[in-house]
């Protein structure tokens, strides 16, 4: 999946016309950052999200995020019921 990745990106940087020496600069990231991404090598993801910002390809990025979830589907009242404090006579007979 990396590999594919990088050679996508790779063709992106090409069709810009664009060196890896110059998307790097305007990445922020190394030369040596770019080659990883472009050869599907292990690369941090603050580099692979910079170089893609770069080539103007977050929204392949996006298409990895999950859909935005309804939060009462988390939300079970019956589990929640606030806790009672026990009775100072059941404390103290255990």
């Amino acid at each position: 999946m990396l590999k594919v990745l990088g050679e996508n990106l790779k063709a992106s940087r090409l069709a810009a016309n664009l060196s890896q020496q110059v998307a790097a600069e305007r990445s922020g990231i190394s030369l040596k950052a770019v080659r990883n991404i472009e050869a599907g090598e292990n690369s941090s993801t603050l580099s692979l999200l910079s170089y893609c910002r770069t080539l103007q390809k977050t929204d392949w990025l996006m298409t990895l995020a999950p859909p935005e979830l309804d939060t009462s589907l988390f939300t079970r009242k019956d589990v929640f019921r606030k806790r009672q404090r026990a009775s100072r006579q059941e404390v103290a007979h255990g």
